[in-house]
Order: structure tokens, then C-alpha cells, then sequence
């Protein structure tokens, strides 16, 4: 089952999420169809903003994760909301590369450096506050863990994993953490977690060893003493739906939806985030002209009086 464990150590000097996404990234692959590299380099992306969503409050924040980059992958948009519902897609799911010498999936050398990492955090203010880095590694957890140094100032560190079946492309396990030291951490503190960060282990091979991600809050905290605060399930959710596209053709207005209407067929719009087809009649875009037409009308009326 998806999870994220959320804990704090109880001198409160450290905060860890840890994640276990297999489902939803495998779900995201079975929706995309996508190649093994291409798998990884979502599932990471999916999986690094629903620990970031696992911090929102309100019930209608939101953050997305947007890379992109110049590599083959193209752009990379996922967006997680406070429930931990996540949803994202890759503009190339087709992408793929070679296995890299150290026979890694090369998820770096599919995004490259030459691009961008965009965090938009939605909650609630008059605006959403965005940060924007350059891409460092295209490794996606480095180049995170170099934002929250350059747009936070919070010393924090990412791990994320995807590991892929070789033969069939499918998941087996996916995941991650986030490990954040407080304003009060000693030094006593900073070194553990520097030890366990610098010893050379990664997410990926936490995963592969241990089926409880308690284990691997366990191994990360490196005999901090720790309470867990709050655990979450996420889920890949896509909230799209009809009547969403039914106003997003609305907005195209008359003229656009007139040229539709001439071409003599229906339209089938896909979602991007979940590649749901949704299929529109030539009666329906009609009476969705008439709509535009009622509405500039009416948008007209006020200007007047004004």
C-alpha cells in the first residue's frame, strides 16, 4: 500500500517523511505507457511531490512539481494536494536511454542540465509562492534537495527510488524521504544524519532490503530517538472530468469552436495527467458555440454600461 510516515525526533531537532509509492507509480506507468527510464523518472517526480504535499494544511493547497528541460523526456508536471492525491505526466513517455555503466536506469542523462525545476506551493495566499532553480544533475532528488537550499535556506536532503523489472517494465518498488534539520539541531545531530547520508546508501537499495518503510525511517534517524506523527496514504487521482473540458472549450470562444463545427466531426480531447478520452458531438460543440456567443454578448453589455 502506498504510505508516508511523518516523524520527528524527540529532542524535535529532525523531521523525516519517508514514502513507499510503488502503486502509484506504477499506476502512473500503466496510464502513460511508459518506458522504463521514462517510469522512473516520473515515479521519482510523483513520488518527491506527494511528500511534499504530505506538509500542506487546507483543504484546497495544493503544490506541483514542473520540470522542464531540453533532454528527451521534455517537461515533467505532477501536482499533489493536501489528501496526498497526486497526478502527473511526462511530455515523452517514450523516452528511453541505455542502462548507465553502473546498470542504473540513466534518469540524468534523459532530462539533462539544460532546464529547469519549478515548485508552486497553492495555499491560499493571494498568491502562490514559486520557486525556480536550474537543473544540477536531472537526477531529480539532487536537483530538489539544491532548491530547498536555494529557495527555502532549509537544510534538507531527498532520496528518491524507482526500481524497474527488467524484462516487463513494471515496478516493484518505488519511494522515498525527506529528511529536514530544524533551526535548533545540534551538532551532535547534524553529524549522525551526516553519517548515515555519507555512508554510501540510497534509497533504492533501502527499498530493495527492507518491505517496512519503519525499517527505513529506523536506518535514516541512525539511533535518534523518534515519534511518528501522522501516517498517509496517497493515491494517483486525477480529478478531471467532462464538464471540465466542456469549459475549456467554452473558453476557445465562437470563432474557434465555429471552425470545429465546419470540419463536420465530433472532437476527443485526452487528459494529460490521466489519458482519459473524452468525446464531444457535433450537437454538443453547437450548443457550446451558442454558450460562447451568449456570454461574449453579455460580457459586451457590461462594458457598455460601464
Amino acid at each position: 500500500m502506498n504510505t508516508i510516515i511523518k516523524a520527528l525526533t524527540l529532542n524535535g531537532e529532525v523531521r523525516v517523511y519517508v514514502a513507499d509509492t510503488t502503486e502509484l507509480t506504477d499506476e502512473a506507468r500503466r496510464r502513460h505507457h511508459t518506458t522504463k527510464t521514462a517510469t522512473a523518472a516520473l515515479g521519482r517526480t510523483l513520488t518527491a511531490n506527494v511528500i511534499l504535499g504530505a506538509d500542506l494544511k487546507g483543504e484546497k493547497d495544493s503544490v506541483s512539481i514542473q520540470i522542464r528541460t531540453e533532454g528527451r523526456a521534455g517537461n515533467i508536471i505532477t501536482l499533489s494536494n493536501a489528501a496526498c492525491e497526486v497526478k502527473g505526466y511526462i511530455s515523452n513517455p517514450d523516452a528511453d536511454l541505455p542502462l548507465r555503466a553502473d546498470g542504473k536506469l540513466d534518469v540524468g542523462g534523459l532530462l539533462t542540465t539544460n532546464g529547469t525545476l519549478t515548485i508552486v506551493k497553492d495555499i491560499g495566499l493571494k498568491e502562490p509562492y514559486t520557486g525556480t532553480i536550474p537543473l544540477v544533475s536531472g537526477e531529480i532528488a539532487e536537483d530538489i534537495t539544491y532548491y530547498f537550499a536555494k529557495s527555502e535556506q532549509i537544510p534538507t536532503s531527498i532520496g528518491l527510488g524507482v526500481l524497474v523489472d527488467k524484462e516487463s517494465g513494471c515496478v516493484l518498488k518505488a519511494g522515498g524521504f525527506m529528511i529536514q534539520l530544524l533551526p535548533e539541531a545540534s551538532e551532535e545531530t547534524i553529524v549522525k544524519i551526516e553519517e548515515i547520508l555519507n555512508s554510501g546508501i540510497t534509497i533504492s537499495k533501502l527499498l530493495a532490503e527492507h518491505e517496512n518503510i519503519q525499517d527505513i525511517l529506523g536506518i535514516l534517524l541512525n539511533g535518534l530517538d523518534y515519534e511518528c506523527i501522522e501516517t498517509l496514504y496517497p493515491k494517483y487521482q486525477c480529478d478531471c472530468s467532462k464538464a471540465r473540458f466542456e469549459r475549456g472549450l467554452i473558453s476557445l470562444g465562437e470563432e474557434e469552436l465555429g471552425r470545429m463545427i465546419e470540419a463536420k466531426e465530433g472532437i476527443e480531447t485526452v487528459c494529460h495527467f490521466c489519458n482519459k478520452k473524452y468525446d464531444f458531438t457535433l450537437e454538443e460543440l453547437e450548443m457550446y458555440r451558442r454558450v460562447a456567443v451568449q456570454a461574449k454578448e453579455i460580457l459586451e453589455k457590461r462594458n457598455q454600461k460601464k
